[in-house]
């Protein structure tokens, strides 16, 4: 078993765009989804983002306000989960509501369990 991060890309202009009621609908839709998560021990953890940020180039030399240019590529969110390869990994973000946004993508990535020295 192996734990994987889903990056949450996108779907900021769409999520700004929504009705009050149309946002706790989400909310709501996010939770049942986690819950699910949970409910089969694969939650770990996770979190919304801000969508507002800084980006640090050249050694801290530059700041600029960020995350990023498009759109699309601004990370939203993350999930921390607990899967026995990368094809559960995957197939357990079925059915994620953020693929409910045009721009909406999900970033699967393996966590090293390695020490760093």
């Amino acid at each position: 078993m192996s734990n994987f991060l889903w990056l949450f890309r996108g779907g900021y202009t769409d999520y700004n765009q929504l009705s009050d009621e149309a946002r706790e609908t989400l909310n709501k839709d996010w939770i049942k989804w986690l819950d699910d998560l949970k409910d089969q021990g694969k939650l770990v953890d996770g979190l919304p983002l801000s969508q507002e940020g800084r980006v640090v180039y050249k050694r801290g030399e530059l700041v600029t306000n960020g995350p990023f240019a498009e759109g699309a590529e601004v990370v939203g969110g993350y999930t921390i989960i607990s899967a026995e390869d990368m094809e559960e990994a995957v197939a357990l973000s079925e059915g994620n509501p953020h693929f409910g946004f045009e721009e909406g993508s999900l970033e699967v990535r393996e966590i090293i369990d390695e020490e760093i020295h």
